[in-house]
């Protein structure tokens, strides 16, 4: 949520920021702002709505100087407003902050300030920050961030700027993502890597408690709490800057929809033994001797990583036998789980810097159970946290909408689950290789349902009216349809539930009357009988009823009133394929209704506040 954008150089500040605020937009946002300093003053152009009103604001006073600080809101405390955008700055004028996160001691602290004479202009916990610098300024901007970081508790990532020192810039980080990135006279902050991608691929990830000093010439890191130098590793960015943008696409997302089958093979490249027809994970500590020991797993995630994690689970239990629960991070370390001495939980996030998730993190490490992370952020503060990682290598996914970091985890899960299996010897090699064989064949399938995605489309067109939309499934088909049902509610903002079809005479039932529209799962053999028997249910109820089903099903286009058919393989595999027409279904839907496909309202890209 939120988005910082810094630049320290030669350059004048004001474009540079400004793209680099729109290309973090898929953040989520509703107000925009910058400051930038000429080397005497701050000025500070700041506007509701979209970066759009904030450019016409400052190309007609432009903004001179070439250090600043840039900041999209996503509003926690205080409405969306002018005064309540970022940057924020104290009574004189003269230190201006942007922040991402929430204090949470900003009420105590915003009293006391109130006390001693200060006026407050909004309504944000930021603002207390800037007048807390301001008070506390000793002749030294390093220290003082420190010692104001001391009075304020909660999550946060901070810019600096003060006419005191115009020849610096201050970054902190307090569990709150942040990166540096590193140029020829010239050096960035970003909330993401994409802020900065346009100009420099060499970046520093911060990581929690550090503070970094910019000046045009020099990144100098070191720890808040004790002022000592700190060494990151720089890393190269490998991203092609086209992967970040729209490529001739309509919408970032419609672009990660097609790029699934490229992402699918990125996740699979390195991990696939073909000799020996075996999954490889070089550089994970989860041995195969440590598996064997395994007796419990946890996933815990949020969202649409939570619904690869219900696949996951399913997953795993088939081909390993291990039992396995799976939890919405935000509810996981308030139930108090219990760990058992051989229990390994699993954490999903596209970002690696979900806030929910890595709580959870934390709670599992703090009961002495190995963590794994599955996630798209090399550095991300999950990634570093956690004992192991499985990066799924899907590539920058813009879009608030995730589609490809979702197929891309449900990979990621497959290859996990057979590497349990190997360790707990529960799949022979041949049954082994014809999974490994399916999946390898996945990607030109996924190619084979966006060539022909024209009927989907025109389905889209036809439910774009409608105020509310079922989605039923049995097994596996009930976890993708409780994605298929997330993907519309967020983008077209239509209302719809996804059930276990079993479930349907226990209640829902009474919510399908004449026309309403259904999408029913049906890629299960086994399930096939009892999930026609659902359909027949809903269709003696006037339900209008769209069928998905593996190309080899030749019997439910007879029960259905439309049929989407995807292409066959292994059984345990279709929720790659099946999503497919759910993520298509939900952006023509969005696109037909004059939505903003990629910012959808009030969502944001990465949850990075409780």
């Amino acid at each position: 949520m939120c988005g910082i954008m810094g630049y320290i150089g030669f350059r004048e500040a004001q474009p540079i920021l400004i793209n680099g605020l729109r290309k973090l937009e898929y953040r989520g946002y509703d107000s925009a702002g910058i400051a930038i300093c000429d080397g005497s003053s701050i000025a500070i152009s700041k506007a509701k709505g979209r970066i759009d009103v904030l450019e016409n604001q400052t190309n007609e006073s432009r903004l001179h100087g070439s250090i600043g600080i840039g900041h999209t809101r996503w509003a926690t405390h205080g409405r969306p407003s002018d005064e309540n955008s970022h940057p924020h700055f104290d009574q004189t004028g003269k230190f201006s902050i942007v922040h991402n996160g929430i204090i949470e001691n900003y009420l105590e602290l915003k009293e006391e300030l109130i006390e001693r004479g200060v006026v407050f202009t909004s309504e944000t916990d930021t603002e207390v920050i800037a007048h807390l610098l301001s008070e506390n300024y000793d002749g030294d901007l390093v220290t003082t961030v420190q010692k104001v970081a001391t009075k304020i508790r909660g999550a946060f990532a901070l810019g600096v700027m003060s006419e005191h020192e115009p020849d610096k810039l201050i970054a902190v980080r307090v569990a709150s993502p942040l990166i540096i990135g590193v140029g020829a006279g010239e050096n960035f902050i970003g909330s993401d890597i994409p802020a900065v991608l346009e100009h420099t691929r060499d970046v520093y990830v911060l990581e929690d408690y550090d503070l970094a000093v910019l000046t045009k010439d020099s990144v100098s890191v070191m720890s808040l709490q004790t002022n000592e130098p700190i060494e990151r590793d720089l890393m190269r960015i490998e991203w092609d800057k086209e992967q970040a943008e729209k490529d001739g696409y309509a919408h970032y997302m419609l672009k990660e929809i097609h790029e699934q089958p490229r992402a699918l093979r990125n996740t699979m490249t390195g991990r696939i033994d073909e000799a020996q027809k075996k999954v490889i994970f070089p550089t994970l500590q989860l041995t195969p001797e440590s598996v064997q020991k395994l007796e419990k797993i946890y996933i815990v995630a949020c969202g649409t990583a939570y619904h690869a994690g219900v696949i996951g689970k399913q997953v795993i239990e088939r081909l390993a036998h291990i039992p396995v629960e799976v939890d919405v991070a935000s509810e996981f370390r308030y139930r108090q789980p219990l760990f058992q001495k051989n229990t390994l939980t699993i954490v999903v996030s596209q970002s690696g810097e979900t806030a929910d998730t890595l709580a959870a993190l934390r709670e599992a490490k703090r009961n002495g159970s190995a963590v794994l992370a599955i996630t798209n952020v090399v550095g991300s503060s999950i990634a570093r946290e956690a004992d192991d990682v499985i990066t799924t290598n899907a590539g920058p996914e813009i879009a608030v909408a995730s589609t490809k970091a979702y197929t891309s985890q449900l990979i990621g899960f497959y290859l996990l689950g057979l590497y349990l299996a190997q360790g707990k010897e529960t799949v022979d090699q041949q049954a082994r290789a014809e999974v490994l064989s399916a999946l390898q064949e996945l990607p030109d399938q996924v190619e084979a349902i966006l060539a022909h995605a024209d009927g989907i489309r025109q389905y889209a067109e036809s439910i774009k009216e409608e105020n509310q939309l079922f989605f039923l499934g049995r097994g596996l088909d009930y976890a993708v349809s409780m994605e298929g049902s997330l993907k519309l509610k967020e983008i077209s903002y239509i209302h719809s539930e996804a059930y276990a079809a079993g479930e349907l005479k226990h209640g829902t039932l009474a919510l399908i009357e004449e026309g309403t529209r259904v999408i029913a799962l049906s890629t299960q053999a086994d399930l096939y009988e009892k999930m026609v028997s659902n359909i027949t249910e809903v269709k003696a109820r006037g339900a209008v009823v769209l069928g998905i089903a593996l190309a080899n099903n030749m019997e439910l286009h007879r029960s259905v009133d439309e049929v989407c058919l995807i292409p066959v393989t292994n059984e345990l595999l279709t929720p790659v394929l099946s999503v497919i027409p759910l993520q298509l279904i939900a952006y023509y839907t969005s696109v037909a209704l004059g939505h903003d496909v990629d910012r959808p309202r009030n969502l944001a890209k990465s949850v990075t506040v409780e």
